[in-house]
């Protein structure tokens, strides 16, 4: 009965660690869950998982991650082993919410946060709302407009930039509402600038619609995706590097195809005459 009582306390003491070790498992994987869905590169991911970590006391943990998953594990051959695996699908990219969690990890790091708080914070940083849709449209427009500019357009082609950039983004914006294949919304979308820009031609009014056309597709190039997987490689992650990379390229991929299907069209429609 004696060593029966003296384990008791001994039991219920792991079973506090292994709670206490599996919350800081959750908070540290749910964090980089964050990062990778918003576009954060994978060795800062990865970083900020080990850091948090760190930060709680536990030292015996591995972790692994990937463009689109994460796996984690603490005390692997102990009674009080948790394990944790995170699918994240490719998604949009949300720099505020990459701010909001850095400043939390830095504040982990700091020891101004327990488990508790850090939680509480970390769904405030996901309750960050996007952008609201009117000023992202017309923020598009701007951007459109600001490409064709610099690549010699006269401000009666931006002008004309302008509204086909804000007419694609507010596409993306209907097409995604519906869970439309990301495929699908690049082809269409691209197709759409073109067509827009080459009827705009062909109605008599003098425009650069090459220019125009590359002013308002840049909404859709994978800028960030291509420039990450870059990175990604660099730094030795050749698995998911190669993700981002393919990712990127069937994006491009996408984009000629619709553009190139729209001025084909226009050709065989003009009898071949559309001096492009």
């Amino acid at each position: 009965m004696s060593d029966s009582k003296k384990e008791r306390p001994l039991r219920s003491a792991m079973r506090r660690k292994s709670c206490r070790n599996k919350k800081i498992l959750n908070l540290a994987v749910s964090m980089g869950e964050e990062l990778l869905k918003n576009g954060g590169e994978i060795y800062r991911v990865q970083e900020t998982v080990c850091r948090v970590m760190e930060a709680y006391g536990v030292l015996d943990f591995q972790v692994f991650v990937i463009t689109n998953g994460i796996f984690a594990t603490v005390h692997e051959n102990q009674e009080d082993a948790g394990s944790m695996v995170r699918y994240v699908p490719l998604g949009d990219i949300n720099l505020e919410k990459i701010a909001g969690i850095n400043q939390l990890s830095r504040e982990i790091c700091q020891g101004s946060c327990t488990v508790d708080e850090a939680m509480r914070k970390l769904e405030d940083c996901r309750q960050i709302p996007p952008i609201p849709s009117p000023l992202l449209i017309f923020a598009c427009g701007i951007e459109s407009a600001g490409l064709c500019y610099l690549l010699g357009g006269r401000p009666f082609d931006c002008v004309f930039t302008f509204l086909l950039g804000m007419l694609l983004q507010w596409f993306l914006l209907a097409a995604g509402k519906r869970h439309t294949s990301k495929f699908l919304m690049n082809i269409l979308g691209s197709a759409m600038v073109t067509t827009g820009s080459l009827v705009l031609y062909v109605l008599g009014l003098h425009i650069q619609f090459d220019r125009i056309i590359i002013g308002g597709i840049i909404l859709l190039m994978p800028g960030v995706a291509l420039v990450t997987a870059i990175r990604d490689l660099f730094n030795g992650d050749y698995l998911s590097g190669s993700i981002r990379l393919m990712d990127a390229l069937l994006t491009g991929a996408c984009i000629a195809i619709g553009v190139g299907a729209a001025v084909k069209v226009f050709q065989l429609l003009g009898g071949g005459v559309l001096p492009l």
